[in-house]
């Protein structure tokens, strides 16, 4: 592809950032460049949506350890060496000098229309050998109907695509390869093989966890994780870092495909596009989506992920689910006690970030409920106040307390749910108790008030009965819900019957023991 415009990372201003209050006046949008020179001024990066967000920080904090050279283990240097001098790199602004030597050795890898090595594109998808066919700019944007799906949220048709713009482009160029989906795609031909299908990426329907702190460096420095002991310089490079082109059809490397945090965060991609801009570089009007790697790429094991255990003891990443609030997942974050089979592991990224600060750092929550498919449901964002990730080894008393805290509100919650599908099996004569509309808004009633009572608790650190808040929500939300259906004694006696549930359910007696004759 020939290309004669230019939107380089490094110095056109596109990343959306907040100031620190003291710091009036300052550009809304930076490159990556001031980015780093300021990050210890950046309040933080208010990308949007969740997922590109999510996919930006994996991006910085993979350029963050190789500026910082955090990327590995100095010469007679142990973990604790490399806390210390993370420690240290966290408390001052990056050396400007440094960031522009990383960005000099990059000159032209991290523009998006490079003729040659486009950011995080192949090129090679624009020989009509390769790649016969354009997926168009509406298969590549988020929320645009493309080929025969319906209009719901904005008049698009490939017949006359709408331009998009660059960043925004961008965003969905990240999402594609984070979160994209499986299934068919278009035709690739590489060598001998031609195909049209591809496996979903690393981070399909996951959510992810970031450390936050007070600043955007505190925020880069908290989401490293100290290198493997015995990686050398130059080995974990990220794809931009490459001399060459990846061969879509090599198998993953051996022994170890990702040698080091870099690779993890920037090697478990599946996809491969190309974007194309108009004559000015300001907009997209075409992509190219396809395959970028014919072998399924092993598991990165994420840092920033919550690993849970199925019933067939299969390790899986938590899911992303809109409907769920963040406090609720404070049994990973914070290795809490748990009833759960699926015993929750704490995302290694937080294991060592109470060295930069205890309980300092907030936890911001970024994924994409989807399925493991092609289903896309809703963004998820949320944050928690600042935490103190390693209680249990510093107040195992208080963390037992939050954890019991934490377990009645969930406790309630299920048993809300199943009285409401209780209540209604009965009013409306079902045999089977099962999924109905009363059960989810009772859902919605319930859940912003526990929340509310768990954030109020623990802030307070008032946990004495802890669990009766959290029954006067779940009766609070079964009445909000049933009340106003009653029509008849029969349908009161039904709701009070199924009011019992919200207390543990009926009690049952024991079977008295047959007389022997």
């Amino acid at each position: 592809m020939v290309s004669r415009v230019s939107f380089d990372l490094v110095e056109r201003r596109w990343a959306d950032v907040s100031w620190l209050d003291h710091l009036p006046g300052h550009p809304s949008r930076v490159g990556l460049r001031d980015l780093f020179v300021h990050a210890h001024e950046i309040k933080a990066l208010t990308l949007t949506p969740a997922p590109f967000l999510s996919a930006m920080y994996r991006l910085l904090y993979a350029m963050t350890s190789r500026i910082t050279g955090l990327d590995v283990l100095g010469e007679n240097e142990n973990e604790d060496d490399w806390l210390d001098r993370r420690s240290e790199l966290a408390g001052q602004p990056l050396d400007p000098a440094v960031v522009d030597r990383y960005f000099d050795e990059m000159s032209g890898r991290l523009d998006l229309f490079h003729p040659e090595r486009p950011f995080l594109q192949d090129p090679r998808l624009a020989d009509p050998e390769v790649c016969p066919k354009s997926a168009g700019v509406n298969k590549l944007v988020l929320g645009r109907p493309a080929g025969n799906n319906s209009v719901w949220f904005g008049h698009h048709w490939d017949a006359v695509p709408a331009p998009v713009p660059t960043v925004e482009a961008f965003a969905a160029l990240l999402v594609w390869l984070y979160y994209g989906p499986s299934g068919r795609c278009a035709t690739r031909k590489h060598g001998s093989v031609s195909a049209a299908d591809v496996s979903a990426g690393p981070l399909r329907s996951s959510l992810s966890y970031h450390p936050e702190g007070a600043t955007l460096l505190e925020t880069l420095m908290a989401g490293l994780t100290p290198p493997p002991r015995k990686l050398r310089p130059g080995v974990d490079l990220c794809p931009w870092e490459l001399d060459e082109l990846p061969d879509p059809l090599a198998p993953p490397p051996e022994p170890d495909p990702y040698p080091g945090l870099r690779s993890r965060l920037t090697g478990g991609w599946q996809h491969a596009l190309l974007l194309v801009p108009d004559e000015t570089g300001e907009n997209v009007t075409d992509a190219f989506v396809t395959w970028g790697r014919r072998i399924k790429q092993p598991s990165t094991n994420d840092a920033y992920l919550i690993h849970q255990i199925s019933q067939q003891g299969n390790p899986y990443a938590r899911p992303a689910d809109a409907s769920r609030d963040l406090w609720r997942d404070l049994d990973g974050l914070l290795q809490l006690k748990t009833t759960s089979t699926a015993q929750p592991r704490r995302p290694e990224a937080f294991d060592t970030v109470d060295e930069l600060g205890s309980g300092t750092f907030k936890v911001r929550a970024l994924g994409f409920e989807q399925d493991g498919k092609t289903k896309d449901v809703q963004f998820v964002s949320s944050a928690t106040p600042p935490l103190l990730f390693r209680i249990q080894e510093k107040d195992h008393r208080r963390a037992r307390r939050i954890g019991d805290l934490r377990m009645f509100g969930e406790l309630y919650g299920r048993r809300l749910e199943y009285a409401a599908k209780r209540a209604w099996a009965l009013v409306n004569s079902e045999d089977k108790v099962s999924d109905c509309a009363w059960a989810d808004h009772a859902a919605a009633a319930y859940w912003p008030l526990a929340e509310d009572i768990f954030w109020g608790r623990m802030r307070r650190e008032d946990y004495t009965d802890s669990w009766k808040p959290f029954l006067r929500a779940a009766a609070s939300a079964f009445d909000e819900v049933t009340q106003g259906r009653i029509r008849s004694t029969r349908d009161a006696r039904a709701i009070e019957q199924a009011r019992i549930e919200l207390y543990g359910g009926r009690r049952r007696t024991a079977a008295k023991p047959k007389r022997s004759s």
